[in-house]
Order: C-alpha cells, then structure tokens, then sequence
C-alpha cells in the first residue's frame, strides 16, 4: 500500500472523486486481479447485494466466490444469506489498529521475541535445491 497517497493533503483531493480503481490498487498489483475485484464490488453497489448465480458471465464463479471472500475479509462486503453486499467494517477497525501502532512505537519495554513466538524457526533455511557450491565456495 502506497501509504503516502493517503495522507491528509493527497486524500482531500482523492475524496472528491472517489474511483475503484484507487481500492482496487490497494489490495492488488495485478491489472486483470484489480479489474475483476473492481468489477465484482461495482455490481453489489449497483445491486445493493449479489448472489454468486447473478455473477457477470464474464467471470468464472470460483473465481468470482474468492474476489468476494476476499473483500469480506477486506471488511469491504459482509456475506449473509448467501449474498454479498456492502458494509463498512473497515473504518474502525483501522483507526485502532493505527492506535495500536501508535502506542507500541511510544512504549519503552522491551519485548523478548523468543519468548512471544516459541515455536518459531529461528534458524536459517537449509538449502533445498539449486545450483550446489563449488569447491572453492565451500573453503575446501
């Protein structure tokens, strides 16, 4: 996420005319994954709420099922009695989260990261496949 974008100067002017296209780039980098994602969130506006069988034929059902999943878990769609509409479970959620950043990046303890992630791999990969070393890269 290009964060810069949504800084209070840029946004001003962004909010005036707010397009997909901006949303969509948040979560996809992809041209033909923001597109379908687009596509998909403007008919459940257009719509107010939409079934997987009402899906655009341009788009495979499937598909069309994981775009929408994902936006459910974006907090962009809520999924209730097998449709898809709009809802807004982001805007809180977001301003706690930036609270919560806020107030680690102030706190003074220090955290022992062995100790909250114990079952972590903490040791480098073994390698597992590639080119092999030459002698001389090995020091032998």
């Amino acid at each position: 996420m290009k964060y810069w974008e949504f800084e209070d100067a840029p946004i001003k002017d962004k909010i005036k005319k707010p397009a997909i296209k901006e949303i969509a780039k948040v979560f996809y980098e992809n041209e033909t994954e923001a597109y379908r994602f687009s596509l998909l969130l403007t008919e459940v506006k257009k719509r107010g709420s939409l079934k997987l069988k009402d899906v655009p034929d341009n788009i495979p059902v499937s598909t069309a099922k994981r775009y929408l999943d994902n936006a459910v878990v974006f907090g962009m769609l809520k999924h209730e009695d097998n449709r898809y509409s709009v809802t807004d479970r982001y805007t809180r959620p977001l301003r706690n989260l930036a609270a919560y950043i806020k107030a680690w990046s102030d706190a003074k303890e220090e955290e022992d990261l062995d100790i909250v992630f114990p079952s972590a791999a903490k040791e480098r990969q073994r390698k597992r496949g590639g080119r092999g070393r030459t002698p001389e890269e090995n020091g032998t």
